[in-house]
């Protein structure tokens, strides 16, 4: 049933982009994508989730300061934003699951801009009080690209990125103490109707039991499929969504350039 729900979305998707196709300007085509996208996400995940569109700010950033725009933002509806108008907000890294990249056609500088994107957010620290958790939870803010066109062998985007990882000295953290990774840059690239490439960080995993014990070094999986790339993009959200945890703003860090000169105790 999932399967042949989610495949159909992926059709009626990658049909309904091409309505944006006859517009003249990049924006007018990118933009109605943008949206079908969010609106395809909104219908499906969980009210607790909440999707923008803007930037990410922890408690070191600085008006003026250059920031990347992110197209989607899924966010926790019960943390404050900052609302800068137009529709475009700022979003407490606090409160940040994951971004969302979405590109009528991935080529090689976009996914180099998406990676970029994704190493700034990940950089970003995130001031919590936590007290319990259950299900589980992100090791750090997620980053995905979800592209409607792109390279037939989904291995020319693998080969992208981990050249582009090389020629940057960009290299993947080992595993911390409780066997948690963390993605060096982006966590999943899909491209519908060809294929993806996840990085192998999440419970919902490609790669089977026997194999993992002999390979403990495997961190990527590239799979070429025109069939359940929307499904797979989906299952990757959702697991990052699909939790609860008793965690809370420590709003402290937020107020150290903010000072009292008249203060007086009662």
């Amino acid at each position: 049933m999932l399967k042949e729900h989610f495949q159909a979305i992926e059709s009626t998707l990658l049909a309904t982009s091409k309505i944006p196709a006859n517009s003249g300007h990049s924006l007018h085509k990118g933009t109605p994508r943008e949206a079908f996208i969010q609106e395809f996400l909104q219908k499906h995940l969980s009210s607790t989730v909440e999707i923008g569109t803007g930037e990410i700010i922890d408690a070191n950033s600085s008006p003026n300061s250059q920031r990347n725009q992110y197209d989607l933002v899924l966010y926790k509806k019960n943390y404050p934003k900052l609302d800068f108008g137009g529709g475009i907000s700022g979003f407490l890294a606090e409160s940040v699951i994951a971004t969302i990249e979405v590109k009528s056609t991935l080529d090689k500088s976009g996914l180099v801009q998406s990676i970029n994107a994704a190493r700034k957010s990940k950089a970003l620290t995130q001031n919590l009080s936590r007290s319990f958790s259950s299900g589980w939870i992100p090791p750090s803010i997620m980053n995905y690209v979800i592209a409607y066109d792109g390279p037939q062998n989904i291995k020319t985007v693998y080969d992208w990125l981990a050249r582009y990882h090389f020629d940057n000295s960009i290299d993947i953290p080992k595993p911390d103490s409780n066997g948690v990774k963390i993605s060096p840059s982006l966590d999943g690239v899909y491209i519908l109707d060809k294929g993806f490439i996840k990085y192998e960080n999440s419970p919902t995993s490609l790669i089977p039991p026997e194999v993992r014990s002999q390979h403990q070094n495997i961190n990527w999986s590239i799979v070429q499929s025109n069939e359940g790339v929307l499904l797979t993009f989906f299952l990757s959200i959702l697991e990052c969504t699909n939790n609860i945890e008793g965690a809370w703003l420590n709003a402290i860090p937020y107020l150290k350039s903010l000072r009292f000169n008249d203060v007086s105790w009662s």
